[in-house]
């Protein structure tokens, strides 16, 4: 099924989802290093794409040439366990004994406003991205782009996040463009909770993840308690 030329891909359990997506992300990494040296994956916050990441962790593949970039971050201390970076370095990176110098996350502890700032500039060489992982929150919203917030149009990269519906209120988020600034793009959608924002999706509402999945031309795949 499609919705404005989106692709929605269902899948039984979130188990299978996960390998699915996991074995894609191994493949596409296998043919971006095969074809110009690197990999370059702007990785997604959120639970569901932790279990791509524990999947990864067990995997082998040349890590010495991947990128990790984060779609988003909470401003909060760097070694805060809420934050995106810490959480999916626990999962993945370091098992995996990632290069650090091939981790880039978002420095979220210097506050919103200038941690975009520096994240812009540290990101614009590597476009286009090879790879963005979405996941989708209850309430339709993807990275920390959320319903009724206001989002840059243009050619801006990174912006500054402020009131956000649930803590911590300010974060630093990529924005649609830059999200859709990949050679492919995927979004996870996992679980009963996001039944109601899925079918609103499918529906035609106008949410940030149709949004983004749209611009990006995403795949989107989904389990069975999603789906509904």
């Amino acid at each position: 099924m499609s919705v404005t030329g989106v692709g929605f891909q269902l899948h039984e359990t979130p188990e299978t989802l996960a390998e699915v997506v996991a074995a894609r992300v191994l493949e596409t990494a296998r043919r971006a290093i095969a074809a110009r040296g690197r990999f370059v994956l702007v990785a997604a916050g959120g639970r569901t794409p932790l279990q791509v990441y524990a999947r990864l962790a067990r995997a082998r593949s040349d890590w010495s040439r991947w990128l990790v970039l984060h779609g988003d971050e909470r401003c909060l201390p760097a070694a805060d366990p809420e934050r995106n970076s810490h959480a999916i370095a626990a999962a993945w990176l370091d098992p995996v004994a990632l290069p650090p110098s091939n981790h880039l996350p978002i420095p979220a502890e210097l506050g919103a406003e200038p941690a975009a700032r520096r994240y812009a500039e540290l990101i614009a060489p590597l476009l286009p991205f090879d790879l963005v992982l979405l996941g989708m929150g209850e309430d339709g919203h993807t990275a920390s782009l959320f319903p009724g917030h206001a989002m840059p149009e243009g050619e801006a990269l990174t912006m500054a996040v402020y009131h956000a519906p649930k803590p911590p209120a300010d974060r630093v988020s990529l924005t649609p463009g830059a999200l859709a600034a990949g050679r492919e793009a995927l979004v996870l959608v996992s679980g009963a909770g996001k039944r109601k924002a899925l079918a609103r999706w499918r529906a035609g509402a106008s949410l940030p993840v149709a949004r983004v999945a749209e611009a990006a031309g995403a795949e989107v795949l989904v389990d069975a308690a999603a789906w509904g």
